[in-house]
Formats: structure tokens, C-alpha cells, sequence
């Protein structure tokens, strides 16, 4: 009896103790604001418990609260940016830090519109999985990566042949503004073969978030894809948060072994996001104002994309770059470019004369080649690439006059199949890349079944 009675006791005094834990709240440590400007703020008072990348929430007295991000850290305190707006703050204001509470993304997701912290823009409730998927995330091993994957079918004529895209490859596409860019992007959005498909909308107009949805990826779209977006209005850290999301996202379906086709729109507003934050956290301008870690910025995206490793699947990337006056050179598209697998480029002038979509072949690259495509494949691309060049060398000669036909038999096959060729280029190709490979060689004069028996025989 005594035993079961000191049991019971024992039982009750456990039972007590942890209701009585189960009531601690959890420690809050706060600071206060010591400055604010137009971009940031400084926050004191935290000691040693703010670290960059924490998330502090300041109540202005009679105002909505501001969630805010700390960008650096010294000795006299911490800096810190806001995602919303900082109207209302003032010194003396508590901030207390915020655990980061992470995002969980899950099939629910798919055919929904999201914000950068992952809620949902259309008012309706979202279900989370189990697995938070963390925004910044190093990518897969690079000695355990897959190589590239097979050739995908794109639904459009020139990226079924000329510039062909991979699994797992990730490409650029560099535009001006105006000249079919998002129209583009949602064609491959419907027309490449994957599993899920990811958009992040960065510093998009909100008009054109909409439009997107709606008209770009359209209700057949949106059955496979999810869309993180952040418009032009909002703070550069929401900015540069859903890119990372968008990407997280990716990873999340990536690692249930699904090939998922991740589009961020664009680089060059991450990056200029990136720029504004690394500006406030006292960071010196180097590259045409941008700091010197933009290049690492850009690199840490772009390498969570590719392949995968194992039980993974792979996502496969386009990127936009926007490049004001075609200017290639500049930094985000220098930088861009070099550490993609291939870049397409969107030319105004071929907009103006109203050959869609606009790309430069010529210019354009596709880093899967020559190993995306069979040896008459390949000769086929070779001859159309010539076929190209060869034309806009002489096309100042034909508009002055001064072109002679007879001349150049190179020039002379570059100029009968010049229309058949922009033709080409502009066309969809819904029977995939072999109807596609057959309908270029007819473009070029040439039989590719007996291309293919030539290049067998050699």
C-alpha cells in the first residue's frame, strides 16, 4: 500500500509539474529602436541575441505592427529593413525578435497564388505539409549530381531543335521589355514536359500578376503550377524572399522525386533587391552600384536548380534576365550568363517585325548541345545556324541594293530559305522534336532522313 501510494504521489507530483511547464511562456527578448531612415533602421538592446537573418516585430504605438529582418550586426547594435513599410516607427519603439515560423509547402499548393511568406493571395485557406522547406538551402552535393537529362519537349519549333532544353538544365532568357518575354515564359509554362510547375513573379506589376495567371498559364496551366509572387510595390526583402520561396518551393516537390520546371521572373529584380538590402547593411556599390556580392547572390539562386542526387528529381530552370537596350555586357545578365547552362536572347528588333518568339537564334545558346541531339541532328542545326548567319551578313547588302545573286552559293541558300526559316522559328511544334527536326529540314531544302543516312554512311 505504501509502495502504490508513493507511486500515486510520484504520479500527481509529474502530472503537476508538467502542466506547470506546459503554462511557462517561452522567453521574448526585444530591443528598442535607436534610428530610422527612409531605408532602414537601428535597433539597440538585443546584446548578443540578434543575428543577421533574424526577424524582429515592432509595435508602433497606435499603428500596425512592421515585421523587419536584421541585415547586419556590429558592436553597437543591429540594422535592420522592413518588409512592409516602416511608416509609424519610432524611436524608442520595442522590437522583439521573432522566431521564423518557415513554410510548408504540399500538393495543396498546386493551382494557388502565394505570397513571399508562403500565405495565400486569393483569401482562401491553404493547407501545409509536414516538411518545412527552408528558404535558403545549399544545393545538392556537386560529386553526387546527376548529369543532365534528356531532351524535353517544349511545344515550340526553335527550342525543339535549334536551342533544345534538358532535364535538369537551367537557362537564361534575356529580353527587353515589351517584346514577348512573359508571353514566352508561359508557353513553355503549358508546353514543357514536367511534373509541377513553379513561377516566382518577382517585382511584377500586380495588373500582370493577375494577367499571368489567367492568360499565360490559363486554367490548364494552373492545374499543375504554383505562383509565388511579389510585386513592384513591395519591400526589397519580400522581393528577394519569394525568389528563394519560389525555389524552396521547387526543392520541396523535387525531393518527392518529381521533375518540376521552376520560371523566376526575374533575376535582375532580385538582384536589384539584393543590391538595396546590401546597400542598407552598409555594403559599398562596386559594379555599376551593385555590391560585390551580387555575383554570389546570383549563384547561390541559380545552383539550387539542376539536377538532383538519388531518390531526387530535378528541376529544370528558366530564368529572366531583363536587359535594358539589349546591353548583354551589363552586370546581373554578365553575371547571369555565366553560370548558366545556355542563354536565349530576345531581340526587339525581330519583335518590331513582328516574328514571334523573338529570339535570336544567332545569339542564342544552348550548352546541352551537341549532346541533346542525334549526329543529323545536329548537322541539321549546324546548316541552320549557317543558313542564318550567312543572311544577316548580307541583309545591309539586300536592303541598299547591293546584293548580287549568283555571287555566293552560301548567300544564294540563305536567302531562299530565309522565310521558310522565320517561319519555322515562329511556329509551335505540338508532335514533338522529331515531327520538328523533319518540318527544319524541309525549311532548309534538305530530306533529314536521307541527312541521317548521309551522316551514318560518313
Amino acid at each position: 500500500m505504501d509502495g502504490t501510494s508513493a507511486s500515486a504521489q510520484d504520479a500527481r507530483g509529474l502530472d503537476g509539474l508538467t502542466a506547470r511547464i506546459s503554462a511557462l511562456r517561452p522567453v521574448r527578448r526585444w530591443g528598442e529602436v535607436a534610428a530610422v531612415d527612409s531605408a532602414a533602421l537601428r535597433l539597440r538592446g538585443l546584446g548578443r541575441s540578434g543575428r543577421r537573418g533574424d526577424r524582429v516585430r515592432i509595435a508602433p504605438e497606435g499603428r500596425p505592427e512592421v515585421l523587419a529582418e536584421i541585415v547586419a550586426v556590429d558592436g553597437e547594435g543591429a540594422r535592420a529593413m522592413w518588409f512592409g513599410t516602416g511608416e509609424g516607427v519610432a524611436v524608442g519603439d520595442r522590437a522583439w525578435l521573432e522566431p521564423q515560423a518557415g513554410v510548408r509547402p504540399c500538393p495543396a499548393w498546386i493551382g494557388r497564388v502565394v505570397d513571399a511568406f508562403g500565405a495565400p493571395l486569393d483569401g482562401a485557406p491553404l493547407d501545409e505539409g509536414l516538411r518545412p522547406a527552408p528558404l535558403r538551402r545549399a544545393p545538392p552535393p556537386p560529386a553526387l549530381r546527376r548529369g543532365l537529362g534528356s531532351r524535353l519537349d517544349t511545344g515550340l519549333s526553335a527550342f525543339d531543335t535549334l536551342l533544345p532544353l534538358v532535364r535538369g538544365q537551367r537557362v537564361g532568357l534575356f529580353a527587353g521589355s515589351g517584346v514577348g518575354k512573359s508571353t514566352l515564359l508561359g508557353k513553355l509554362a503549358r508546353g514543357v514536359a514536367a511534373d509541377v510547375v513553379v513561377v516566382g513573379l518577382i517585382g511584377e506589376r500586380g495588373r500582370e500578376v493577375r494577367d499571368f495567371v489567367e492568360r499565360g498559364l490559363g486554367p490548364d496551366g494552373m492545374k499543375r503550377a504554383v505562383v509565388v509572387a511579389a510585386t513592384s510595390d513591395q519591400a526589397p526583402l519580400a522581393k528577394r524572399q519569394a525568389a528563394w520561396l519560389a525555389t524552396a518551393v521547387a526543392e520541396s516537390f523535387r525531393d518527392q522525386g518529381l521533375h518540376v520546371l521552376l520560371l523566376i521572373d526575374s533575376v535582375t529584380r532580385f538582384a536589384e533587391a539584393h543590391r538595396e538590402v546590401a546597400l542598407a547593411a552598409g555594403e559599398a556599390p562596386s559594379l555599376r552600384a551593385y555590391p560585390p556580392s551580387t555575383a554570389h547572390a546570383i549563384a547561390q539562386l541559380v545552383e539550387r536548380a539542376g539536377p538532383g542526387h538519388g531518390a531526387q528529381g530535378d528541376i529544370t530552370a528558366i530564368y529572366s534576365v531583363l536587359v535594358a537596350g539589349s546591353d548583354m555586357e551589363e552586370p546581373v545578365a554578365d553575371i547571369t550568363r555565366g553560370v548558366l547552362d545556355g542563354h536565349l536572347v530576345l531581340d526587339r528588333a525581330i519583335a518590331e517585325r513582328g516574328r514571334f518568339p523573338a529570339v535570336d537564334v544567332r545569339r542564342s545558346v544552348s550548352r546541352s548541345l551537341p549532346d541533346a541531339a542525334s549526329e543529323p541532328e545536329n548537322a541539321l542545326i549546324a546548316l541552320a545556324r549557317r543558313r542564318i548567319a550567312a543572311y544577316e551578313d548580307i541583309e545591309p547588302m539586300i536592303r541598299t541594293g547591293l546584293y548580287a545573286a549568283g555571287a555566293d552559293p552560301e548567300a544564294d541558300a540563305a536567302v531562299a530559305a530565309r522565310e521558310a526559316l522565320e517561319a519555322f522559328v515562329a511556329s509551335n511544334s505540338p508532335d514533338g522534336a522529331s515531327d520538328a527536326f523533319r518540318r527544319l529540314g524541309e525549311a532548309l531544302g534538305v530530306d533529314a532522313a536521307a541527312q541521317a543516312e548521309k551522316v551514318d554512311a560518313d
